[in-house]
C-alpha cells in the first residue's frame, strides 16, 4: 500500500474515532471497518485474485480504500452499494483523496436489489458490511454471483454472532460452500464457493 493511501486511510480512522466518541447511538456513529480487519481483507482480496469485487456497506469508505488499493493491483474495480447516499459522498470524497477515485464505482442502492440483479458467477468477492439482519433475505443471490472459487466476507461475526447465525446457517447447508470465522476486526465470517472437482 503507497504512502497517499495509508495517509487517509489514518486520517479517516482518526476522524472516525473522534467522531464515534461523541455518539451516543450506535446508529449514528460511523463505524468504520478496523485497520486490522482491513488489511485482511486486503490481503484476501490480492490472493483470490479478485479482479470482480463487491461490497454492500460503504460507510465512510475504510472498507472500499483497503478492496480499492487491492483492486489497483489486479487492474479491476470495485463497486460499493449503501443506501446512505450522504456517507457514500464522503467515501467518494476519501477514496479521490487517495487517488483511487478511478477504481471505485459507488451507487446508492439497496445490497439484495443489486445482487439479484447480478449475472450467477459475476462476483470475485463480495464483501457484506450492512444491516446484517437483511442478509437471509438475500438469498440465494450472495452465493449464486460467487463465481467458483469466489469469496464471501460478512464482517461482526463476532460482535454480532447472534445477527451472523441465520446467513451462517444459509451457508454451512449450501454443499458448493466452505465456511469458518477469522477473528480480526469485529470478526469475519468467510465462506469459499469450491470450485468444481476435476
Amino acid at each position: 500500500m503507497d504512502a497517499t493511501v495509508q495517509r487517509t486511510l489514518d486520517e479517516l480512522y482518526a476522524a472516525a474515532e473522534r467522531h464515534d466518541a461523541a455518539q451516543a447511538d450506535r446508529l449514528d456513529r460511523w463505524r468504520v471497518l478496523e485497520p486490522d480487519a482491513g488489511r485482511f481483507l486486503w490481503f484476501l482480496a490480492q490472493a483470490v485474485a479478485a479482479r470482480s469485487v463487491v461490497e454492500i456497506g460503504t460507510s465512510r469508505g475504510a472498507s472500499t480504500l483497503w478492496l480499492a488499493d487491492a483492486a489497483r493491483r489486479a487492474g479491476d474495480r470495485v463497486l460499493s452499494l449503501d443506501t446512505d447516499a450522504a456517507a457514500q459522498d464522503d467515501a467518494r470524497r476519501t477514496v479521490a483523496a487517495a487517488g483511487l477515485a478511478g477504481l471505485v464505482t459507488f451507487r446508492a442502492e439497496d445490497g439484495g436489489a443489486a445482487l439479484a440483479a447480478m449475472a450467477d458467477g459475476a462476483v470475485d468477492l463480495l464483501f457484506l458490511d450492512a444491516e446484517r439482519t437483511q442478509y437471509p433475505s438475500w438469498w440465494p443471490h450472495p452465493v449464486r454471483v460467487l463465481r467458483p472459487g469466489g469469496v464471501l466476507v460478512a464482517d461482526n461475526a463476532l460482535s454480532h454472532p447472534d445477527e451472523i447465525a441465520p446467513l451462517r446457517d444459509l451457508l454451512d447447508r449450501d454443499p458448493e460452500m466452505t465456511t469458518t470465522t477469522i477473528g480480526v476486526g469485529k470478526g469475519e465470517l468467510l465462506a469459499l464457493r469450491r470450485p468444481a472437482t476435476r
